[in-house]
């Protein structure tokens, strides 16, 4: 899994040091990373072979001329690059994914399990911010909704009114 979050350097020519974990977490017959904009944010996703199955393995299961299979095959197939490691664990992101994101010095890796993400630092911030307080009541909202499940089922309907 792709865990923490870590601050990198992108130097002159777009590389940035891939944190160690995540290397292992790619390792395989094609030794780098896949990367594409991101769908749900103004990010770059990444990740393993793994992640690029899944996704392929989700746009297959539309019909071909689907509208929702097209705009998946544009965003995530048109987008995507394949990443290779240098002898050193960089990877050089493309000037394109750069430009749209605004990566031009530090940049954040933020490991989401199955996928990371690349973020510009400062868009990186305002998102962590914003997810805080949707996790927060997302989370608060769960928790009513348990406990009303639960006392729900601590009193079983009778039929009569009361």
């Amino acid at each position: 899994m792709f865990l923490s979050t870590f601050e990198k350097q992108l130097d002159g020519k777009r590389r940035i040091v891939v944190p160690q974990d995540f290397r292992a977490q790619t390792a395989g017959p094609f030794d780098g990373v896949f990367c594409f904009p991101s769908i749900e944010a103004d990010c770059i996703e990444g990740g393993g072979k793994s992640l690029f199955d899944r996704y392929l393995s989700v746009i297959e299961e539309l019909e071909f001329g689907d509208p929702i299979r097209s705009a998946l095959e544009v965003s995530v197939l048109g987008g995507m690059a394949q990443l290779s490691y240098d002898t050193a664990g960089r990877i050089t992101l493309p000037e394109i994914l750069c430009q749209q994101f605004g990566l031009t010095d530090w940049v954040v890796v933020v490991g989401l399990g199955d996928r990371f993400q690349i973020w510009s630092r400062d868009a990186f911030q305002a998102h962590r911010a914003a997810q805080r307080e949707v996790a927060r009541d997302g989370l608060a909202t769960m928790r009513a909704q348990q406990r009303a499940a639960k006392i729900a089922a601590g009193f079983p309907k009778t039929g009569i009114a009361g």
